[in-house]
């Protein structure tokens, strides 16, 4: 009998599942028209794919020698091992690319879970509130723009000076700033904590705290809205979905409810992300239960339930007050809609569909007293809809892709809205929703339009001055703040913005324009 001869590699099967990989990414990664989040996927689905395809193709079709197969899955298992004890998965970007992190990197704002809060230095009164303060998510009117300070654009001949700076818990929170306190919401362990620090110094005033805590690999941990300032009172929704009446003075627990309970509804999937409204009289969330309970209202001073409406289900946005079309009338994203409520009763005046069932987020845009601007990213686009007294569903005016603004919210100003589109600032025409212009990846940021300038927290945690025209984004400054993924919005009392992501926060007092 002749012998055997030896069997060599076959090879080819790999070098197609590698060619074939290889085509579909750069397929995936030219389509212009896709949002980078939809290209990514493909580009991570792909490279998953393709693992598996070699693993098989090592294991079944490469004909070596089977205690060589068995090796080579050893050793695969092991480095997957070593890998998953050297590093971890922190999340992704905003467009959905994988963030690895060192294990042995400390995670500032990180606190051990049976820590206590940090002790606060003695209480004192708060200050009178000023026409400089920032009282709620968004600003005083909740559309990201202030009328001033006059910030000097020249960072160069003056820079920002640093305040103060410290690790701070997880969570996407964004500030409220009245008087001399700095007001946030933040993740510690198991517990979930409002904090007021003094905006001066940095040095914490006191801490509520609720045992709650929401975390997932991809949407990060800890609390999402913006704690809101009226009088005395802070009103705090959670991400598990626990609204919460504070006293200013003392974060003294005034009244709670818990909005998966009032709504019988489980808690959605990126958690709680709204800001609650209110007027002193009612506040109102977003809880997002059927039968008539998407939108709560309750009584400011007690906590007692005074309405609900609307049964569209939950999305990110926070309820916004608006006048169109001599209505006064709140507007809220649910799942797949735009929604309009009555202030005095939660009834629904109109729905308008809107999106593909991904999250909705940048609140709506009031444009004129009848005509009001949506947008989101997940390439749905911005769309311009005209309300007319006594009908059913706005008309839409317009549809256009050029402006996905997937977290921050655009501005508008005049005939125009500047915002990021898929994390490039952009400039749409209002009147047609055409595209001036397209410029500068600053990622998945949040921002304000302070005077004639717009401050920018990048999604890298760039600090970015602009001057936006209709003719470019004019860049005049950028201040590195941050290292880590930065999506919390920003807060500024007159001269001094407050700046934090999941790790830190930094107080920064910016340049006046000399007169």
């Amino acid at each position: 009998m002749p012998p055997t001869s030896p069997r060599t590699l076959r090879w080819w099967p790999a070098a197609l599942i590698l060619v074939l990989a290889t085509g579909v990414v750069l397929y995936a990664q030219l389509q212009s028209e896709w949002p980078f989040q939809q290209r990514n996927l493909w580009t991570l689905a792909t490279g998953i794919l393709t693992f598996l395809g070699l693993l098989i193709w090592w294991l079944f079709g490469s004909r070596i020698p089977w205690r060589m197969r068995f090796l080579g899955l050893t050793l695969l298992i092991l480095l997957g091992m070593g890998w998953r004890t050297a590093f971890r998965l922190k999340g992704v970007s905003g467009d959905f690319v994988p963030i690895i992190e060192a294990r042995w990197k400390p995670a500032p704002g990180a606190t051990p879970a049976n820590a206590s809060p940090p002790s606060p230095i003695p209480i004192t009164a708060p200050s009178p509130a000023t026409v400089l303060d920032f009282p709620q998510f968004l600003g005083p009117t909740r559309d990201a723009q202030l009328p001033g300070p006059a910030l000097s654009p020249d960072w160069t001949a003056q820079p920002p000076r640093l305040l103060w700076r410290q690790s701070i818990g997880g969570g996407w929170s964004g500030f409220a700033l009245v008087g001399n306190r700095a007001l946030t919401q933040e993740q510690h362990g198991p517990e979930e904590r409002v904090t007021a620090y003094d905006l001066s110094s940095g040095a914490l005033l006191w801490a509520h705290t609720n045992l709650a805590r929401y975390d997932t690999t991809i949407a990060g941990e800890g609390p999402r809205g913006t704690p809101t300032v009226l009088s005395n009172r802070v009103y705090t929704l959670g991400a598990t979905g626990i609204l919460d009446c504070l006293d200013l003075a003392t974060g003294k627990r005034l009244w709670t409810r818990s909005l998966p309970e009032d709504a019988k509804c489980p808690v959605p999937e990126w958690g709680y992300s709204g800001s609650p409204w209110t007027d002193g009289q009612k506040v109102v969330v977003q809880a997002g239960g059927g039968d008539g309970k998407s939108l709560l209202a309750y009584r400011a001073d007690t906590g007692e339930p005074l309405w609900s409406g609307g049964s569209a289900g939950v999305n990110y946005s926070s309820p916004y007050l608006v006048t169109l079309a001599g209505t006064p009338q709140f507007l809220i994203f649910g799942r797949k809609t735009l929604s309009s409520h009555d202030p005095q009763t939660g009834a629904v005046l109109w729905e308008y569909p809107f999106g593909v069932g991904m999250p909705l987020v940048a609140n709506p845009i009031l444009v004129s007293s009848n005509q009001v601007l949506i947008t989101a990213g997940y390439n749905v686009g911005a769309e311009l809809l005209a309300v007319s007294p006594g009908t059913n569903a706005p008309t839409s005016l317009w549809k256009s892709k050029r402006l996905k603004a997937k977290f921050a919210n655009p501005v508008r100003r005049g005939d125009f809205v500047y915002g990021l589109d898929d994390g490039m600032m952009a400039c749409l025409n209002l009147k047609d929703g055409s595209q001036a212009w397209k410029e500068g990846r600053y990622g998945h940021g949040q921002g304000l339009w302070i005077g004639e300038v717009y401050l920018l927290m990048s999604e890298a945690g760039e600090l970015v001055l602009l001057q936006p025209t209709p003719e470019g984004p004019n860049e005049r400054a950028r201040l590195p703040v941050f290292d880590s993924k930065t999506w919390n919005p920003i807060a500024l009392q007159g001269d001094r913005v407050v700046v934090r992501n999941d790790r830190e926060v930094a107080c920064w007092q910016l340049p006046l324009a000399i007169r």
